[in-house]
Parts: C-alpha cells; sequence; structure tokens
C-alpha cells in the first residue's frame, strides 16, 4: 500500500537553546550561537527549529519544481560537522557572485553555503546574503 511522505522538515517546539546547547563542537557552537543573533537581527524574525537539525527565522510558501508546495524558512543555518551550513535563495551564487567574492572562504550548493568559520568571511557580505534572501522570500525585493 502506498503512503504519502510527509515533510521532515517543518516548525518543531524543539527548543533552540537546547538544540545549540547539544552541539559538541564548541567552536562550531559558539559560531552558531553568533550566526544566531545575525540572522536574528538582519531578518526581525525568531529563530525557530525546523525538523531536526535546521534553525530557521520566519517562513514562506515555496512551490517545487514538481509542482508540490511547502512553508519553509526564509532563511535557517544548521551547525553541522564539517560547516555551518547557511539556507539562502535558489541560485544565489550566480545571483551575488560580487558579494561571494567579498564573503570569503566558503563553498556553495544549490541554496546552501557552507563556512567552515564565521571569523574568515566578512560579515557584512554574510548580512547582505541573509537580508537578500529574506527580501527575495518575502516578495519585496528582485532576485538579480
Amino acid at each position: 500500500m502506498a503512503t504519502s511522505k510527509q515533510p521532515v522538515t517543518v516548525p518543531t517546539d524543539v527548543s533552540v537553546d537546547g538544540f545549540l546547547a547539544a552541539v559538541p563542537d564548541e567552536r562550531r557552537r559558539a559560531d552558531a550561537e553568533r550566526l544566531r543573533a545575525i540572522l536574528r537581527e538582519v531578518t526581525g524574525e525568531p529563530a525557530m527549529m525546523w525538523g531536526p537539525s535546521i534553525v530557521g527565522f520566519g517562513s514562506y510558501r515555496h512551490t517545487h519544481e514538481s509542482g508540490r508546495a511547502g512553508d519553509w524558512p526564509l532563511v535557517g543555518f544548521s551547525p553541522r560537522k564539517q560547516h555551518l551550513v547557511v539556507y539562502l535563495v535558489g541560485g544565489f551564487e550566480e545571483r551575488y557572485a560580487s558579494v561571494l567574492t567579498r564573503l570569503g572562504p566558503h563553498k556553495a550548493g544549490k541554496g546552501c553555503l557552507y563556512l567552515k568559520r564565521l571569523d574568515d568571511v566578512d560579515e557584512g557580505a554574510l548580512r547582505e546574503l541573509i537580508d537578500r534572501t529574506a527580501r527575495v522570500h518575502r516578495g519585496v525585493g528582485r532576485a538579480g
């Protein structure tokens, strides 16, 4: 019997404080706390857990290429073992190439920005990427 798969990345009642306190690496935990403060300040939205491992800020309605729709954070992050993963607007690496040149060391994937340490990147450039993403998702800014 076929069952429809329920989305995993949905808002939860899990404590953001508890989630971040449980990050095992002290440096990663400190960077996650700092990143939470930056995203809160830039978006004006409170942090909340989305699924088991994403700290998200605000939400917007997203329609997948398949036509399926769902809610997703305006911006978010996850303190993974190897990187801090920041979830931005899809295609940001092409849209905001000039900002990324100022950012410093990073890797980029489809809507994901991978950072080793916050101290290694330009915070102003990071804030700009976060702000532009939130604006696009809110429909108040152009993607380009």
